[in-house]
């Protein structure tokens, strides 16, 4: 699923010669409730921010915010390594569940056809379409997965579909909102490996929304605790051992295993928030 109708600014700041999108001072006000308040984040290229919180403190705001989907004030910008392009990013996003018919007879071939073009499927499907299908399909390694009924398909099988189509075209950042909810154990860790495998291959800037600490500490570079503003910003061992942290979500217990077993992969104080 992809979206670029942002209204963004250039990037001006340095990047470090990397590439880099910028969410700055964001926003959201509904009514009389300020749901997100200057909210800034810093993400290079190659860099998968988790965002983590307790519920109603705007994570999945923050990325309609961004989708464009929701009022808000701010500047999303973006700038390009290679200054091939600046300005507007190509957003891929993957929801946390998808509302259908189980009883739809529509495969998974009828499903992506029809989210890339106007033609009805059931008029005719063209070997160009079913080769672009089956190609990003074998991206997310879902390719067995072409024709099988669509509402026949298991909470992990279907998020990796909705993976397929958001990395078609590969975009510059990709949004993930708690893509693993209800998903088994061996779902969940071949949804997460799939992600960091090609985040590594495409160098892709990827903002992931999640309640399970563990793959966030297994595969985040940075954890951004966010309390309708930013609270902590750091490596997940920096945010994990952060007393607002352990606060929130009581991790007293957690605090000297994570000294332990996770890595600081930036030593040091991560900066531009």
């Amino acid at each position: 699923m992809q979206n670029n109708r942002h209204n963004c600014a250039k990037c001006n700041s340095n990047c470090c010669g990397l590439c880099c999108t910028r969410i700055e001072d964001f926003s959201v006000t509904i009514g009389k409730n300020k749901i997100l308040e200057n909210v800034s984040l810093h993400i290079h290229c190659g860099e998968l921010t988790a965002i983590i919180g307790p519920n109603g403190a705007g994570k999945s705001t923050l990325l309609k915010a961004i989708l464009g989907e929701t009022k808000h004030t701010g500047e999303l910008k973006f700038m390009d390594a290679k200054g091939m392009h600046s300005g507007n990013p190509l957003i891929g996003y993957v929801p946390q569940h998808l509302s259908f018919d189980l009883s739809t007879p529509a495969s998974v071939l009828d499903f992506s056809v029809a989210c890339r073009t106007r033609i009805p499927t059931w008029l005719t499907v063209s070997k160009r379409m079913k080769n672009m299908v089956y190609e990003s399909l074998v991206r997310v390694k879902a390719e067995h997965l072409m024709n099988r009924r669509l509402g026949a398909l298991s909470g992990g099988e279907l998020q990796r579909v909705l993976l397929a189509l958001a990395l078609d075209p590969i975009p510059d950042l990709l949004l993930l909102d708690e893509p693993v909810s209800g998903i088994d154990q061996n779902g969940l860790e071949l949804f997460y490996n799939t992600v960091s495998e090609l985040r590594k291959k495409y160098d892709l800037s990827i903002i992931l929304v999640s309640h399970d600490l563990a793959p966030v500490s297994k595969y985040a570079d940075r954890v951004i605790l966010l309390n309708r503003t930013v609270v902590s910003n750091g490596t997940p061992q920096m945010v994990f051992n952060d007393e607002q942290t352990i606060k929130l979500f009581g991790l007293s217990w957690y605090k000297s295993l994570a000294d332990k077993t996770l890595p600081d992969k930036n030593e040091g104080e991560t900066t531009d928030a």
